[in-house]
Order: structure tokens, then sequence, then C-alpha cells
């Protein structure tokens, strides 16, 4: 005997039809969820802003814990790279501050040089 199975996905805020799963992270936990085209366009639009000001980590990488969350050795790593940072976008007249948050674009600068 055959069977046929069938697979409908509801939108996971208005009980539509959905059209897809999205994924996405905040704050180191990792979000499914199910939406139709509308819905998921609405979700795209909102975050846009944050995610052009963000910067893409690699698709193998773990989100992004916080600062609390970092064993002292982690904290130490990261200071010594932020330290590195400082030192060779003053060397190359970026002018940046001897404390205080990076720009991303520093950053990008850095990282893309070190490759």
């Amino acid at each position: 005997m055959a069977s046929i199975t069938s697979v409908t996905m509801t939108d996971d805020l208005d009980g539509s039809k959905a059209a897809e799963t999205v994924a996405f992270a905040l704050d180191g936990a990792i979000y499914e969820i199910d939406l139709s085209k509308r819905n998921a366009a609405a979700l795209r639009k909102a975050l846009a802003s944050y995610v052009t000001a963000g910067r893409r980590l690699p698709r193998t990488a773990k989100a992004r814990r916080t600062v609390a969350d970092k064993t002292s050795a982690e904290r130490a790593e990261h200071r010594a790279y932020l330290s590195k940072v400082r030192t060779w976008a003053a060397a190359n007249e970026m002018g940046v501050s001897d404390r205080g948050r990076l720009p991303k674009s520093v950053l990008e600068a850095y990282d893309a040089a070190q490759a």
C-alpha cells in the first residue's frame, strides 16, 4: 500500500500559509520562524539597517558571545587583538583614539591586510 505525506507550513505570526523558514540569531541564540512572503519581507526590512551596520561572521562561526560569556583568557586575547589593530591603524595614519570602540572600517581594513 502506498501513502503520500503532505507537509503544510503555517506562518508562525498570523497562521496564513508560510512560504519559507527564516533563521536568525540574536544575543547568542539562534531562532527559526516559518513566514509568509509578506512577513518574511517585513522581517528583512525591519532588520536591514542592523544587517548593513553589522559584521558578517563566517558560516562556521558560532553565534557571537558577549564579553561576560568569555573566559579571562579570551578577554585578554581580544584586548591583545584590539591593541594590534590600534598599533596598525596608527602606523597607517587612520586616526584612531587610544581608547573606545574601533570603527568597523578600521577592523575590516586590518583583517584584510592580515589575510
